[in-house]
């Protein structure tokens, strides 16, 4: 008749005939509420662990992503330690992340993030964004001051900004 499933992200379905009495499949439901709650219980423990992907495109981007994401970590460390031997700011960690929309980013606390597609890039676009993201310790805006910062070490940056915006993340 009708059958339970809870999901990894805590979804609960029920399947049943298509012809099936509403009241008879509510009353299945709250039959196995105890069950329904264990289940929720031991899924919420994985809650960092469970990796939940909808589709193949992005289980695909999944799987790139951890393929890249060491090498990304070592390239970034690199070309960071690179420019910040002209810039000597300080800062707390590096992380390689699987962005859907930005490159790079720099946290109040600090912290640079990269996408870990960064590795895919010429080596003149991804400075730029090591270099963009080192500035943003300085300046967490888009100021005259932050972009006076780029150019220090990119001075082309309009330029690579504008080739930038055509590649895929």
């Amino acid at each position: 008749m009708a059958r339970l499933t809870v999901r990894a992200g805590r979804e609960l379905v029920i399947t049943v005939p298509y012809v099936s009495d509403l009241n008879a499949v509510e009353q299945f439901v709250i039959k196995k509420a105890d069950w329904v709650i264990k289940k929720i219980k031991y899924f919420k423990r994985f809650r960092k662990s469970v990796l939940m992907v909808d589709n193949r495109k992005e289980y695909l981007r999944y799987k790139e992503y951890l393929r890249y994401k060491d090498k990304a970590l070592e390239f970034a460390k690199e070309r960071i330690e690179y420019f910040n031997s002209f810039y000597n700011f300080e800062f707390n960690k590096i992380n390689i992340k699987n962005q859907q929309t930005r490159w790079g980013s720099c946290s109040a606390k600090k912290n640079l993030n990269f996408n870990y597609k960064i590795v895919k890039l010429s080596q003149e676009m991804a400075d730029y964004i090591i270099v963009h993201e080192l500035c943003h310790l300085r300046e967490l805006n888009h100021s005259l001051r932050f972009w006076n910062l780029v150019s220090e070490q990119a001075p082309n940056y309009k330029d690579i900004r504008k080739n930038l915006r055509g590649k895929e993340l």
